[in-house]
């Protein structure tokens, strides 16, 4: 799992984080659970989604390393 969520990352690699799913429904990416987005999910990019539905990307990413940063604190 990488230690940190860009804009390059898959929206599969995004969902193995914490929370991630929560976080994702707060900025309305669509249709995470339907057939389609599975197979999508291992071929576009979170800033390909947040181009598309034109979503606060910058929010996005901060909001889903949060869970990342905390964890590094800890150790």
């Amino acid at each position: 799992m990488k230690t940190k969520i860009t804009k390059e990352t898959k929206l599969k690699e995004a969902l193995e984080h914490p929370r991630a799913t929560v976080i994702l429904e707060k900025y309305s990416v669509p249709c995470l659970f339907c057939p389609m987005a599975a197979m999508e999910a291992g071929k576009l990019t979170l800033g390909e989604i947040a181009k598309m539905y034109k979503l606060d990307l910058e929010g996005l990413l901060e909001e889903l390393n949060k869970p990342i940063k905390k964890e590094k604190s800890h150790k």
